[in-house]
């Protein structure tokens, strides 16, 4: 069911037209001084990507230079009101598209929300035998927005046997899922977080031969189950193309995002508990590696440095007790106060970290060019108008090296409470 209001018709279409005569007192009288959305004709909200702090499908916020977005309170009725999107249940589903999410971190990945997105074309694609994407999620977590994702049912499978690395245990749950719902199709992520691993494996427990590297799904009525994927071969080499089987292991940016609708992500358990069983693998926990020798591509927590930043000893000191990979701007790099290959942006290296946090950095195009795919942003600037501020996810107004130094000794502290607790 839908939670869709009926609206006048002509009013939404001089809402959408900004060249209308009639548009800005339209959208007075709807309550939209801001035109961030409309209902569309299909009765989704639609969201105006020209509008001040959208966001796109790649998490990357609309960058506003006309000085209009500094005029804007946080606490104002825009800024607080939450998205208004349909809600879609589906009470009984005809079939099932089972996702599989790396989940690193506790949250849904960027990679993750693609695959949800591709989950949704398969399950959508029949309007009068539509499936539901059913999640299955291992241990704990600490996402909270399966619903945004397209998420219709949401299978969590926690305890220590399925913690940490323990593929094993794993596969069993899934084969567990494959004998009590049997799902049309599984998708999981092709990427070394794990879903690589786990995928094949269960490839060879199901008898399936996979498809890998995939990028792009299409409709193809001959196929056996109507759909047609092309994939990359050949070390990334060459793309072919072959009818979609049973389980698909796809690639990041393999499908859109879900964006414009909820799902009702109900919670499901298994008929059976799981059956115990001997591992032959012992999980011992992460290996400790130096941040420092981190590759800026590879890192997932990046503290990067730029022209604001004037003690350089304090921001190193930082770094290390963060446990964070150092980057730069190209001005850092050109003045000789860190390495060519710390270099963050377009005429550096684009990185893909889980947290950015930018320090004294202004934000040039082609520096925010080189972190659009980073997760979080978090911006440490004396500007607020400065283009960094604008782009981050969080933003704090103040000298560099006190907002370090404060949190280098909330972190010190924080650790040794835990080390008198033990």
């Amino acid at each position: 069911m839908s939670d869709i209001r009926r609206r006048d018709p002509r009013k939404e279409w001089i809402a959408r037209n900004r060249l209308h005569p009639q548009h800005l007192e339209v959208l007075a009288e709807l309550g939209r001084g801001a035109a961030s959305e409309w209902m569309g004709p299909h009765g989704l909200i639609r969201r105006n990507p020209h509008a001040v702090g959208f966001i796109g499908p790649n998490g990357v916020k609309r960058i506003d230079r006309s000085g209009v977005q500094q005029g804007q309170g946080a606490g104002g009725a825009q800024a607080s009101a939450a998205p208004r999107k349909p809600l879609v249940e589906i009470e009984a589903p005809a079939f099932l598209v089972a996702v599989v999410p790396d989940m690193a971190g506790g949250r849904l990945t960027g990679h993750d929300r693609d695959l949800l997105g591709l989950a949704r074309q398969l399950a959508d694609a029949d309007p009068a035998a539509r499936g539901a994407v059913l999640a299955v999620v291992f241990g704990e977590h600490k996402e909270d927005d399966f619903e945004g994702a397209g998420v219709d049912r949401l299978l969590h499978l926690t305890g220590p046997e399925v913690d940490g690395f323990s593929p094993e245990a794993r596969l069993g749950a899934l084969a567990a899922v494959e004998q009590a719902w049997t799902p049309r199709h599984w998708l999981l992520p092709d990427s070394k977080l794990g879903g690589a691993d786990l995928g094949r494996r269960l490839a060879a427990r199901l008898g399936e031969r996979p498809a890998t590297g995939v990028w792009q799904l299409e409709a193809d009525g001959e196929a056996p189950l109507g759909w047609r994927c092309t994939a990359r071969g050949a070390a990334g080499t060459l793309d072919f193309q072959r009818a979609v089987p049973r389980l698909v292991l796809a690639l990041a940016e393999c499908a859109e995002p879900v964006s414009e609708t909820r799902h009702a992500a109900e919670p499901l358990e298994l008929p059976e508990a799981l059956p115990s069983q001997l591992s032959r693998i012992q999980d011992l926990g992460q290996v400790a590696v130096d941040p420092a020798g981190v590759a800026l591509s590879e890192a997932e927590f990046i503290l990067s440095a730029g022209n604001g930043v004037r003690d350089w000893d304090a921001f190193h000191h930082a770094a290390e007790v963060l446990g964070a990979t150092e980057g730069a701007s190209r001005v850092a790099v050109d003045d000789g106060f860190m390495a060519r290959d710390r270099q963050v942006g377009a005429t550096g290296t684009w990185v893909t970290a889980r947290v950015y946090v930018a320090v004294g950095i202004s934000g040039a195009i082609q520096h925010l060019q080189g972190i659009q795919t980073c997760d979080k942003v978090v911006a440490i600037n004396m500007d607020p108008g400065c283009d960094m501020i604008k782009r981050a996810d969080l933003a704090v107004i103040g000298d560099s090296a006190k907002v370090l130094e404060a949190l280098v000794a909330l972190v010190e502290q924080s650790r040794e409470e835990k080390r008198n607790a033990a």
